[in-house]
């Protein structure tokens, strides 16, 4: 038995034939990779979290998609496999999954940049499952037990596709707390790491990841392309990165030989990785860093009259639930009034988002209507969504879009 077996100790799943409500029949057929208990009419015995769910369409009795059963989410099943061709859910079958993904993200691996997400979730048909690489380590996140049971297999698969030498498993909160599993957040499963913090390259700026106790797998790979833009945006430039994190826009920005820049986070702990991220590169500017409130710091910058050649507003999910959307377009209408106040003349602003559940073009409308209502002239520059490595295939699946707004005065 393999190291991982004995760790994870998991029965072999099981097989469970599936027949849903019309309703939910009819998201499955219509590619959606989530089913929900309420739209299930009957499985076949008694399913456990990581059985495979066969779904029968309600009147013809043939096979529509192929899922795996969580028995510990309202999400009661995430598809796999969606479609008529029969499939055997095997090693196989997720080998040609990952190496499908891979061939996607081809373009961004012939740039200077080695690190990418190798697996995005649902969007590359594996929900509940994250793969980011970072140089020669690979790091796995878990939300969903449905994976224990194939782990061994798919971890093996994506080292041998991303060619690295270690592989790290950190898991949710919610897997952490389970004591169906032997996994703890951050084992080193494959291979030896020397240090936690882990250096990598993205587009020829140097950049380190905690990968055992850092955020998700260790830094935010999305706005990877927003970043290069900026950076190449800032040179000769004063430039304000709020909710800055480990530093992705100002470090890029530096590099690009930015002037001043100053990196606003309320995490004294992430504005010191930012700081080691910037002296992990060459840079002639000058970089500050301010702990706080980015809405009080925003608010202290504009009555001491700063003003920046570029601003960058990237804050954190502010919508994690519908009861929630309506406060986070406040929000974001906020910063989009406090943003333009900080932008110098001729300057630049940057706007993002990370909720999904605030749209992509709700998102775009407020922050026009916002800067509309200002005195100034302005032009939409441009609007990004998201990077090669982050493939959207399901509407909830996207979350990112940033909105670029260059003032004509």
């Amino acid at each position: 038995m393999s190291t991982l077996k004995k760790i994870i100790q998991v029965q072999l799943p099981k097989r469970t034939a599936v027949k849903l409500t019309s309703k939910g029949e009819q998201f499955v057929v219509k590619g959606h990779p989530w089913v929900f208990s309420n739209s299930i009419v009957k499985a076949s015995g008694n399913p456990h979290t990581g059985d495979i769910a066969i779904i029968f369409s309600k009147n013809k009795n043939k096979v529509i998609a192929i899922g795996l059963y969580d028995s510990n989410s309202p999400i009661r099943i995430k598809i796999i496999h969606n479609g008529k061709n029969r499939v055997e859910i095997n090693a196989k079958f997720f080998h040609q999954k990952i190496q499908l993904a891979y061939e996607k993200r081809t373009d961004l691996l012939k740039t200077n940049t080695n690190s990418y997400r190798l697996l995005f979730g649902e969007n590359d048909g594996f929900p509940g499952l994250i793969a980011d690489v970072y140089d020669k380590v690979l790091v796995i996140k878990l939300y969903s037990e449905i994976w224990l049971p194939y782990l061994e297999s798919i971890m093996e698969s994506l080292q041998e596709t991303s060619k690295t030498k270690t592989v790290v498993v950190r898991l949710s909160r919610k897997l952490q707390k389970s004591k169906s599993h032997g996994l703890k957040d951050g084992n080193v499963i494959i291979g030896t790491l020397d240090h936690e913090v882990v250096q990598f390259i993205e587009h020829g700026v140097k950049f380190s990841a905690n990968v055992i106790k850092g955020h998700k797998t260790g830094y935010f790979l999305d706005h990877r392309e927003n970043r290069r833009r900026v950076g190449e945006l800032s040179k000769g430039k004063t430039v304000l990165d709020v909710f800055s994190y480990a530093g992705g826009f100002s470090v890029h920005a530096l590099a690009n030989s930015a002037d001043e820049v100053t990196s606003v986070d309320i995490s004294k702990q992430a504005l010191d990785i930012a700081r080691n991220n910037a002296k992990l590169n060459e840079f002639r500017g000058i970089h500050k860093t301010i702990s706080g409130d980015a809405f009080q710091v925003l608010d202290d910058l504009i009555k001491h009259n700063k003003k920046y050649d570029v601003v960058v507003i990237d804050p954190p999910s502010f919508a994690k639930q519908e009861s929630e959307i309506l406060l986070a377009k406040k929000k974001y209408a906020q910063l989009a009034e406090l943003g333009e106040q900080l932008t110098a003349k001729k300057g630049l602003l940057v706007l993002a988002s990370c909720s999904s559940r605030v749209s992509t073009q709700s998102f775009f409308d407020l922050n026009q209507q916002v800067l509309n209502s200002q005195t100034r002239l302005f032009e939409t520059y441009l609007k990004t969504t998201h990077d090669i490595d982050h493939p959207i295939s399901f509407l909830e699946g996207a979350y990112l879009k940033c909105g670029y707004y260059r003032f004509l005065e």
